[in-house]
């Protein structure tokens, strides 16, 4: 994996929250009150999503109405 594919892969706190339709502020608070399992990355002060993971949480909270039909 080259250093361009790791930055195609990983997330700022700004665009994870867009990609989820959330304020960074949201995931600020997520991740210090622990309310929600979404991986990150601490460099220094900078977080980091991985994508993969993103799409992982994404995927784990999607819910199926059998109900319907």
């Amino acid at each position: 994996m080259t250093a361009r594919d790791i930055s195609d892969t990983l997330l700022n706190e700004e665009e994870t929250a867009r990609y989820l339709g959330l304020r960074p502020q949201t995931l600020a608070t997520w991740r210090s009150s622990r309310r929600y399992a979404l991986p990150y990355i601490r460099v220094g002060r900078a977080i980091r999503y991985r994508r993969e993971d993103v799409e992982k949480f994404l995927a784990g909270r999607t819910v199926s109405d059998n109900r319907i039909g």
